[in-house]
């Protein structure tokens, strides 16, 4: 499971990067918009995209609603083959312009409704299976101690955890294009604020001078934040949200600091 980035990160990416900075049509601006059928396959994977990101938060609420592993991994799956098929977005009205409150929306409505259910079964009846590492999710759910949130809070927290995961994943990619994944792993602690050691020590590891390795970990943050700033871009039908989003982000995450 990936280390996650500490509160210090986020609150940088949200205070030093300008507002209504300007981004590229989202996957989710593709998702919301109607087409043409080349457009709709845009949308389609754009979808699909999303859906693979973020259905651990899905997951997770379905099973903090009381539903069993077994259960939970077949609502899931046929929930988000729905959200494929678009069955869910005339009901979900993409709250707000954003992907995870469409989501949120989508899974209560499916949950109350047997209809749905049984449309998104039959549906899915010879379908091949999402890609979902449902073994990894339910491990995740697991190690989470008991507390008296709410199935909302629940999706809230973890859909902020998936959208750091997600940009620090990225940057680790990039860091394994360039072949410098062992770099990566002994810089990525410094996304928190301080590292897990000195940065003379590591320096010295390195064989450069101390300057040089801040200079490369202040490059590592802003290349953080930009990631970062371009995933929840990638969630919200209105880019210019970005800096709001971010800060739903960190206080989901804030939450829970007083109960680990």
């Amino acid at each position: 499971m990936r280390a996650l980035p500490e509160k210090k990160s986020l609150v940088a990416a949200v205070s030093s990067a300008a507002a209504g900075a300007a981004f590229p049509n989202t996957r989710w601006s593709l998702v919301a918009a109607a087409g043409t059928p080349r457009s709709e396959q845009e949308r389609r994977e754009a979808l699909e995209s999303l859906c693979r990101s973020y259905w651990y938060p899905v997951y997770a609420f379905i099973r903090h609603q009381g539903r069993e592993a077994e259960e939970a991994k077949d609502l899931t799956q046929e929930f988000f083959l729905g959200v494929l098929g678009g069955s869910f977005f005339s009901r979900a009205a993409q709250e707000k312009g954003r992907f995870r409150n469409f989501l949120l929306g989508a899974v209560k409505h499916y949950l109350s409704d047997s209809s749905d259910r049984e449309r998104a079964w039959k549906r899915g009846r010879g379908a091949p299976l999402l890609p979902f590492d449902f073994d990894f999710g339910e491990s995740a759910y697991l190690c989470e101690p008991s507390h008296g949130e709410t199935p909302e809070r629940i999706f809230q927290r973890k859909w902020a955890r998936a959208v750091l995961d997600r940009a620090v994943g990225n940057l680790r990619e990039e860091f394994v294009n360039d072949g410098k994944s062992d770099r990566f792993e002994r810089l990525k602690g410094f996304l928190g604020g301080s590292g897990p050691v000195k940065v003379a020590e590591l320096a010295q590891e390195f064989g450069v001078s101390e300057p040089a390795l801040k200079s490369s970990i202040h490059r590592l943050r802003m290349r953080y934040r930009d990631l970062l700033r371009d995933e929840v871009a990638a969630t919200l039908d209105n880019p210019a949200e970005v800096d709001e989003e971010l800060r739903f982000l960190l206080r989901a995450i804030s939450v829970r600091t007083s109960e680990v």
